[in-house]
């Protein structure tokens, strides 16, 4: 270690050269953490995990048919015939698929709809496949989107995948408040308009019923009695008519119930050809009843037809009416679409409405307040999902790492009685982030997906600080001893220590990378591998060049 030695000696013997490596340190420490605000390294609470199953949720206009919702859904299933690594599909018509751990967060189980279905894809094994579940995912959307969603106008096709992290309805939620029905709605198609222009988001989509025409069947009471008929027997002729009834039972032997004997029209003759007043009144002028006096009545004559629209589901939360709009990230961080789009909000509802933030660093930071400039009336728009999930955990383990490193400057205090030295002791620690974030961006470099600073990073990086803070300790403990009980000149005692204590330093760091080198690949906990593989070279670096220059300038050692 005598070269190694005489490196350290000369570096503390130059001004210049100790002010250099000040500076460098700084300028480096600048430079990474800025990497962050500039997108080179993107933040994300999880990156994506290969799985070896996803959804696809088609969801027609509400009031489609069944018929109709399955035109969509064949369309889909004819498209995906054709890709390789699919073993099997099954389609969950008016229905969602057996509940599971996405299913169970989305909602899909409660959809029970004639306008609803699910199909539910698997795929060879991950090990052996080539393509990642959410890369496939990713090229299939804009081409089943743009095949299938076309048949029926207003119909959103939603690829959903397993999620690797928290759970959460979806990506970004945005949750519109308001009560005002008409205006709450009109509101919430212009925040799905802004999100699906935002770049990074797909399968946008407004959680709410689409009001549609529909059409009341009024019995004529008078008409009804006059005529010698029941309104028992409209009752069974309409759902004879389109659904189908049971007319009578059979007995049998095997069986001590009675079997019901279904009758039902054909498709031919149940469907509608045109969704019209003109076209159903076609149909029920078709239908005759027969009285008591064996007299055939038209089914038109005891009825009125009226055109009315449908009655929307009304949604609250916490007492309050709301309306949910929902978007997925394509390979994306949550973080910076949402930033995009909160600002574009903010220009675009700024024209018609008074539009104000929420102060501080509550938990609510990126809400918005909007207050109609005519009317006075006040909505909310607040955000939600996976993008919350992610803005809580960085903040919350933000917070973490500012306590870690405040139990530690006390314990150091306390250790040292110094301030000084529990300064340069606590700052080598922290220069580990430079490690960290560059480690990430060279990831990012090597791999074909984003590599992104995940959660598991930023417990990594904790972690760290209790091995940064080890290598520190133990060059100043051993340069005191040289210096007390050796009496040897402090910068000579100093680069001794360091050269002295380079080869333990190094050595723990190569088993940490060692160790964490298997975590590196992990889909999930990849980030914490490169925390602390980075994070290592960046502390042994710094403990061995950067604190030996800190120590030399102290008076306190």
């Amino acid at each position: 270690m005598g070269k190694f030695e005489n490196f350290i000696y000369g570096i503390l013997q130059s001004r210049v050269k100790k002010a250099l490596v000040i500076l460098f340190t700084f300028v480096a420490l600048g430079a990474s953490v800025m990497m962050i605000p500039f997108e080179i390294v993107l933040a994300k609470m999880l990156p994506g995990k290969s799985a070896n199953t996803f959804s696809i949720y088609v969801d027609t206009p509400v009031g489609s048919s069944v018929e109709q919702t399955k035109q969509v859904t064949q369309c889909v299933v004819d498209i995906l015939q054709s890709e390789k690594q699919i073993t099997d599909m099954e389609v969950f018509l008016a229905s969602g698929a057996p509940l599971d751990y996405a299913g169970l967060v989305k909602g899909s189980g409660m959809k029970m709809d004639e306008h609803n279905a699910e199909i539910v894809i698997n795929l060879t094994d991950k090990t052996t496949r080539d393509e990642k579940s959410f890369t496939m995912v990713q090229r299939l959307r804009p081409v089943l989107q743009k095949e299938c969603e076309t048949l029926i106008p207003k119909t959103s096709i939603k690829m959903i995948e397993m999620p690797a992290g928290p759970p959460t309805l979806a990506s970004i939620v945005v949750e519109v408040y308001g009560e005002n029905s008409d205006k709450l709605r009109e509101l919430s198609k212009e925040v799905a308009t802004i999100l699906d222009k935002t770049q990074g988001l797909v399968d946008v989509d407004i959680m709410s019923d689409e009001i549609y025409t529909t059409y009341k069947l009024i019995p004529l009471t008078d008409k009804i009695s006059r005529s010698s008929l029941s309104v028992e027997q409209i009752n069974k002729i309409l759902y004879l008519a389109f659904e189908g009834m049971v007319v009578g039972v059979k007995n049998t032997i095997d069986n001590n119930d009675q079997i019901g004997l279904f009758v039902n029209l054909s498709e031919q003759t149940q469907n509608i050809k045109e969704n019209s007043k003109e076209f159903l009144r076609n149909k029920l002028s078709g239908l005759n009843l027969m009285n008591k006096q064996g007299v055939m009545i038209p089914l038109t004559e005891v009825v009125t037809l009226v055109e009315v629209e449908s009655q929307p589901t009304i949604y609250h939360k916490n007492l309050k009416r709301f309306v949910n709009v929902i978007a997925e990230t394509d390979m994306v961080s949550q973080v910076y679409p949402l930033l995009d789009a909160r600002k574009q909000m903010m220009e675009y509802f700024s024209q018609n409405y008074i539009v104000e933030k929420e102060p501080g660093m509550s938990t609510y930071m990126f809400d918005l307040t909007l207050k109609d400039k005519q009317t006075g009336e006040k909505f909310l728009l607040r955000w939600d999902g996976e993008m919350k999930v992610t803005l809580d955990t960085f903040r919350d383990l933000g917070a973490a790492f500012i306590a870690a490193l405040i139990l530690i400057f006390l314990l150091l205090v306390i250790y040292y009685k110094s301030f000084a030295l529990s300064g340069i002791i606590l700052g080598g620690s922290f220069l580990s982030i430079i490690g960290v974030i560059v480690g990430h961006w060279v990831a990012d470099l090597v791999t074909t997906e984003t590599f992104f600073l995940t959660a598991t990073s930023l417990i990594g990086f904790i972690a760290l600080m209790g091995i940064s803070s080890r290598n520190s300790l133990l060059l100043i403990d051993f340069a005191k001893a040289l210096i007390v009980e050796q009496k040897i000149e402090k910068t000579k005692a100093i680069a001794m220590a360091t050269a002295t204590r380079a080869k333990p330093i190094i050595l723990t760091a190569i088993a940490i990378i060692l160790g964490s080198s298997l975590l590196a690949s992990d889909p999930v906990f990849g980030g914490l591998g490169v925390a602390l593989i980075s994070g290592t070279v960046a502390a042994v670096i710094v403990s061995l060049i950067f604190v030996p220059v800190l120590m030399d300038n102290t008076k306190a050692l």
